[in-house]
């Protein structure tokens, strides 16, 4: 099968790391596969880069003062051109990002099957990734609440938006994915659900193989932590600064641990920016970001506990990398972590804000050893049946194998 993902960049994280997993997957499998990319970064021969001229900064500048979404990327149009080969189906992931033009997708649609898996809900709107709690993306937006979120705009221009994104997917017909049920349900609500031949949850997965559980104490040798603390760990990515995540639960909920926990404990900020702090009691230790997933799961595996504040999410990797490493969650329960994690059984879910509550479930976690070996347990089994790589890339390839047979058989009843 000649396979053409089209993704903002090729090496990065969330939704672009989901398509470099399945690429490299695909190409193990014997697929032709090929990544079209706004931003490449490798020098892999797969990963096209998508040569639109346009100076990124201009379209910027002028998204910001006017807040049009700026779709004229003329290279869209011929993305068909830049594989080698013809490609059997084209999957999409993130389109928005200033690097393609999502116009072209009823012309795109009629060539060659397209699926495109949501990782976030901008499809849907006429501005933001995420509507929190506003219900306007159903009924036309307008009277945004999120302009000063980022990438943030001077004027709303959000019904405008919508209304031009409608349009495109009337004439289009599309397959349709998500990671969760949760954001499958705002599709079936949206203005892109008459576009959907198809739409199906097929959760993400990770590489089991790298993301697995190892000695505890190993683990810390590798990484020079000691044996005899605790560690509870955070993705700390531009976490002060991403709207989305909820950093003032995360700090409350430390500070509150601190002042019960007599054990030593330390917090792991990984991917923080900054240097080592103190909160109440407990070092907060600040690591740089890891581009080594190797590296990356030495950390899940050297920790106790992995927490995760947010005020919105879809279906976060770094939880899925958690679990498969035996380390329990504690999590807000937003978007689709609820499908990530059983709560009581591979972690504990927390309602939105509540650092109070998830102080209280990390604190539980740190004292009870017997929940807490079964915690990891649990979390092991759930991620080898339901999360790993394999199985999100065999559950691909028998939609598209059945994408296909559909398409070439609606194309030949019409040629006769």
């Amino acid at each position: 099968m000649n396979i053409l993902q089209i993704s903002t960049q090729d090496i990065a994280g969330g939704a672009e790391k989901i398509a470099w997993m399945l690429h490299n997957s695909y190409k193990n499998k014997g697929c032709n596969s090929w990544l079209a990319v706004g931003t490449k970064i490798s020098n892999y021969k797969e990963i096209i880069h998508i040569p639109n001229y346009i100076w990124p900064k201009i379209v910027s500048k002028l998204f910001k003062i006017l807040g049009y979404e700026y779709f004229n990327f003329p290279a869209s149009r011929n993305i068909l051109k830049l594989p080698p080969r013809q490609p059997d189906i084209i999957h999409c992931h993130n389109l928005h990002g200033h690097y393609f033009d999502i116009s072209t997708l009823p012309y795109l649609s009629k060539k060659i099957p397209v699926i495109i898996t949501l990782h976030d809900a901008w499809l849907l709107s006429g501005y933001c990734p995420h509507s929190l709690d506003c219900y306007r993306w159903k009924i036309g937006c307008g009277r945004c609440q999120f302009l000063k979120f980022y990438p943030s705009v001077e004027k709303d221009p959000t019904t405008y938006n919508w209304k031009r994104k409608k349009k495109i997917y009337s004439q289009s017909k599309l397959y349709l994915t998500a990671p969760s049920q949760w954001l499958i349900n705002k599709v079936k609500e949206s203005i892109l659900l008459p576009s959907a031949l198809d739409i199906r949850v097929i959760p993400y997965g990770i590489d089991l193989s790298i993301f697995r559980p190892i000695s505890k104490k190993d683990a810390r040798d590798k990484l020079g932590y000691s044996s005899d603390i605790k560690i509870v760990l955070f993705i700390a990515n531009n976490i002060r600064k991403n709207i989305w995540k909820d950093y003032k639960t995360m700090y409350n909920a430390v500070r509150m641990v601190s002042e019960k926990i007599k054990d030593k404990l330390l917090f792991i900020a990984l991917g923080g920016e900054g240097v080592s702090e103190t909160i109440g009691k407990v070092k907060i230790e600040f690591v740089p970001y890891q581009k080594d997933d190797i590296k990356v799961a030495s950390y899940y595996q050297a920790s106790d506990i992995y927490i995760h504040a947010a005020k919105a999410d879809t279906f976060p990797n770094t939880i899925l990398e958690s679990i498969a490493c035996g380390t329990p969650v504690v999590a807000t329960a937003v978007g689709g972590i609820p499908e990530q994690i059983e709560d009581g059984i591979t972690g504990f879910l927390v309602p939105q804000g509540d650092a109070n509550k998830m102080a209280i479930l990390i604190e539980k976690l740190l004292k009870e050893d017997n929940l807490y070996k079964q915690m990891s347990i649990n979390a092991e089994k759930t991620a080898k049946t339901r999360f790993g790589l394999e199985r999100m890339t065999n559950d691909y390839l028998n939609f598209y194998k059945e994408i296909n047979e559909t398409f070439n058989n609606n194309n030949n009843c019409c040629t006769q």
